[in-house]
């Protein structure tokens, strides 16, 4: 398994990453990305520590492979990785959303069904073994862009003006295809080894030059990623924004100017049917967003570990009225962790032997996404109040002799000198009303698509045939012949 310092060096390639216009020489080393790219690294030697549980053998080969790489094939495999992923999440107290094994996750399970890549015009089976190997040998971060530009809502890219808009075939060869177009929102895309390049919106059966699934290496030749403006270059310094500085993922539109992919590298293709079943029929989707799900478990627990400290530093902790308030954030959070594991005590094996998270547990969770992380905040920025409002503008003024003294003799609390209140309070700031925190607070609302279609996977696989039985067997256990008019 490679370190850390493996994964920095594999980023100096000829990558065509823009911002502001211009590209970027050295991702590794540029302000906006050497904080996730550092942190991406840590990542990867918390892997390689065996103190960890994240490294196993692959009985394949008797080589250690990452375990958040790997389909579960056990209950107690389901468990290992729910510990791992846990892992990685609380060392970014889950402010990474797509930290390499979410793409893994989805990955693995691919690998775990080969058949359903086998059923087009084409048999790319084969293609996705090969790929998932790579992926466990060489340890690859894999981020992914699946999602068209948003051109038009109201239709799909057939019918949109232009050559190729959203990512599709521009020509098919004997060695490969040439795609030619763009996709969103490879979120770490510019930190990234490769990016899986596919679409989970709903295509027609016009669509079939964008029906596609393949894999590509970041610095391919044509390939380019444009980046939203990035956030961690304004961070003055860790104390002042020490999330910002630490985990801004950068999200990136992709675009294919005239990019060539080796068969080799394609999974699906021109195959509308095909996008349904490497997602759906593998359990990809639902393995996927159950690791999303233990991150998110994670970053619930950070922000309601949070308020609690801002309530006991304020002395307002005994009073009922924010008892109340923290007793819903305990609430709130208990939902996650419960479907989390609930999710897990569900699982069963499918017909290929991986074990696949209690799909009710984890669509009931996402379903309520959008609506839970807005409440956290909302109480949170109630428990601070004008608190985060009155801190100084940066560490400056508590290393200047000058400006220490009004400092210490104003902003403080019984339990807390002013160093660590404004310390606490920054952080809450970083969390409720950055730049970082405004951006985080869409992508949770937004994370797995419009509140339609969240809700539409929790509807579908909640299992209303139990309890409509039920209904029914209610319904006929009376009728109108048994009828007492009182």
């Amino acid at each position: 398994m490679r370190s850390g310092a493996d994964y920095l060096a594999a980023l100096k390639g000829p990558r065509r990453i823009y911002l502001d216009g211009a590209p970027v020489e050295d991702v590794a080393h540029h302000p906006a990305f050497a904080p996730i790219a550092k942190t991406i690294a840590e990542l990867f030697d918390l892997a390689a520590d065996p103190e960890n549980g994240i490294s196993v053998t692959d009985p394949a080969t008797g080589s250690t492979v990452n375990r958040l790489f790997t389909p579960p094939r056990s209950r107690e495999d389901l468990k290992a990785y729910r510990e791992a992923a846990t892992v990685w999440a609380r060392h970014t107290h889950g402010w990474v959303g797509r930290s390499p094994d979410h793409v893994g996750a989805f990955v693995a399970a691919f690998s775990a069904h080969p058949e359903a890549f086998s059923q087009g015009e084409r048999d790319f089976s084969a293609n996705i073994a090969a790929y998932h190997k790579r992926v466990l040998e060489e340890n690859l971060y894999v981020s992914y862009a699946i999602i068209p530009p948003q051109v038009s809502r109201a239709t799909t890219a057939h019918a949109w003006e232009g050559d190729l808009i959203q990512a599709g075939v521009a020509e098919e060869r004997e060695d490969g295809i040439v795609i030619r177009g763009a996709q969103m929102l490879a979120t770490g895309g510019a930190v990234a080894d490769e990016i899986f390049v596919s679409c989970i919106k709903p295509l027609g059966p016009e669509d079939a030059d964008f029906a596609l699934g393949f894999a590509v290496p970041v610095d391919a030749e044509g390939l380019k990623l444009y980046c939203r403006r990035p956030y961690a270059p304004a961070a003055t310094s860790e104390y002042d924004y020490p999330l910002t500085s630490r985990y801004d993922e950068t999200d990136a539109l992709v675009v294919f100017d005239d990019v060539f992919i080796p068969w080799e590298r394609v999974f699906v293709y021109r195959d509308v049917a095909g996008l349904r079943r490497q997602f759906f029929d593998t359990g990809a989707h639902v393995f996927g967003n159950w690791q999303a799900q233990i991150r998110f478990m994670v970053k619930t627990q950070f922000i309601a570990g949070l308020a609690r400290k801002v309530a006991a530093v304020n002395g307002v902790d005994k009073f009922p009225g924010v008892v109340e308030k923290l007793g819903e954030l305990a609430s709130l959070t208990s939902i996650v962790e419960s479907a989390v594991l609930a999710a897990e005590y569900t699982a069963e094996p499918d017909e290929n032997g991986m074990w696949r998270p209690g799909s009710r547990a984890v669509y009931g969770a996402m379903g309520l996404q959008a609506e839970l992380y807005p409440r956290l905040l909302a109480i949170l920025r109630d428990l601070v109040g004008g608190g985060v409002l009155q801190v100084p503008s940066s560490v400056a003024d508590l290393t200047n002799p000058e400006t220490r003294a009004d400092i210490d003799k104003y902003i403080y609390s019984p339990s807390a000198p002013a160093e660590e209140r404004v310390k606490l309070f920054k952080l809450a700031w970083d969390v409720v009303g950055s730049e970082f925190a405004g951006r985080h607070h869409q992508y949770e609302m937004f994370y797995a698509g419009a509140p339609f279609v969240v809700k539409g996977y929790a509807f579908r696989n909640y299992g209303f045939d139990g309890v409509l039985g039920d209904i029914d067997a209610f319904l006929s256990s009376y009728d109108l012949d048994g009828a007492i008019t009182r």
